[in-house]
């Protein structure tokens, strides 16, 4: 089964992550970029959703260290924020995300069939 690694703060949207995901994927959740990046050196994810606005380190910087990490460099890394204003999904995919979703998820299959996409 391929791994998912959820970097989130917020209990209600784990949650919701958890449910849509757990019957398809084997599902471990972080709720600091510190604890996650420490988390993913003895259990390497197939895919990491991130959220942006974490506390102790944004989802950028969690990215940036990612990206540096040669064991980690490559899993791909889906944006999951609310930030949702003109230019914020462009600028998250310039910074080195592989994709970008907008929370609250509203329809599970975009997350869904974005998941399946990089782990084709």
């Amino acid at each position: 089964m391929r791994k998912i690694a959820i970097v989130e703060d917020n209990p209600d949207n784990l949650l919701l992550f958890r449910a849509m995901l757990e019957d398809l994927y084997e599902v471990t959740t972080y709720e600091t970029g510190l604890e996650a990046l420490r988390g993913f050196q003895d259990d390497k994810p197939d895919l990491i959703l991130l959220d942006i606005s974490l506390p102790e380190m944004d989802g950028t910087e969690v990215l940036r260290r990612i990206e540096t990490d040669p064991v980690l460099r490559g899993i791909p890394v889906i944006a999951l924020t609310a930030h949702a204003m003109a230019g914020d999904r462009e600028a998250f995919l310039a910074a080195g995300f592989d994709e970008y979703i907008t929370k609250p998820i509203i329809d599970e299959h975009i997350l869904l069939d974005t998941i399946a996409r990089f782990l084709a």
